[in-house]
């Protein structure tokens, strides 16, 4: 294991997107442009980390079809590592389709219906020796993602191979925050949400970021990020709590920008650099992927 290496557990899929430069409503038919990347929260979160000379390492599920033969092919491109993702014979390749305006995100729908299918068998490389073992569990940095099942999370954070890890968690979106609640008094996780995601999580809403963050430790959190949009961010923890300013922005896409903030904050941490810079540089991060510019 290498001291730039992250694991990334979660959705790696094809992204598609359609963006309209106008406001759009409920029924709106309007001109714009559809685009297919590679996409998922794990996979966003792996781009920005290889961006910031981090080693990110795959653990998903991709089908054995084209699609999934093409998208791990822009992965390898894209200096992702492969080798341990598990590839269905029956399983297709997971999409994420979204409709975006001007005035953000209009709707969207994952289908993850094939890493959820493939449940455990994408951490096999975590328990036969490759990456670790329950004798020798793995003890670096590891992203995960909502989109696994419940019943998979609940293993998770409880599994004697994450035992040693530096657990950084994403809901993947406000509907799958609750999932997350295994974590919520697990004492190696920090949580990455937005101030929706964390009123699911308390089951109650929040004013501001700030308020959030300190909520989330009462209920029993390690450790919180809590962003809103492009209002103020906060953290809160063992460095008690910090808060920080994203920098104001046109904003073109928002797609990604939750994986964005989390991945350069992981990147920026893996570097020494201190908490409240950190958190500076993750919001300025994402805040360059959200004007349409590519964060370093």
């Amino acid at each position: 294991m290498q001291a730039t290496e992250v694991i990334c557990i979660g959705s790696v899929l094809w992204d598609v997107i359609g963006r309209c430069p106008s406001h759009m409503a409920h029924g709106s038919d309007v001109p714009g442009r559809i685009t297919r990347v590679p996409g998922g929260v794990a996979m966003n979160i792996a781009m920005t980390l290889a961006r910031f000379g981090m080693q990110p390492v795959l653990l998903t599920a991709v089908g054995r079809d084209d699609e999934g033969t093409e998208l791990l092919a822009a992965c390898q491109r894209l200096g992702l590592r492969t080798d341990h993702i598990y590839r269905s014979d029956d399983l297709p390749t997971d999409r994420y389709m979204a409709i975006e305006g001007a005035n953000g995100l209009i709707a969207a729908i994952a289908d993850a219906h094939s890493l959820e299918a493939a449940g455990d068998k994408i951490l096999h490389a975590l328990e036969d020796g490759r990456l670790g073992s329950a004798d020798q569990p793995y003890g670096g940095m590891v992203a995960l993602d909502g989109n696994l099942t419940l019943k998979l999370i609940e293993k998770i954070a409880r599994s004697p191979l994450f035992s040693t890890a530096d657990l950084r968690v994403a809901p993947a979106s406000p509907g799958k925050a609750e999932r997350l609640m295994p974590f919520l008094r697990h004492h190696r996780a920090t949580l990455y949400v937005n101030l929706e995601e964390a009123g699911l999580l308390c089951q109650q809403p929040f004013p501001d970021a700030p308020t959030a963050a300190k909520a989330l430790i009462d209920r029993g959190a390690a450790r919180v990020l809590v962003t809103n949009g492009g209002d103020t961010a906060a953290e809160a923890g063992p460095n008690g709590l910090i808060t920080a300013c994203p920098p104001e922005v046109l904003v073109t896409r928002v797609t990604g920008a939750g994986d964005t903030f989390m991945a350069a904050h992981v990147a920026s941490e893996a570097t020494g650099t201190s908490a409240d810079q950190s958190l500076t540089r993750a919001l300025q991060a994402a805040a360059t992927y959200v004007s349409g510019g590519t964060p370093l």
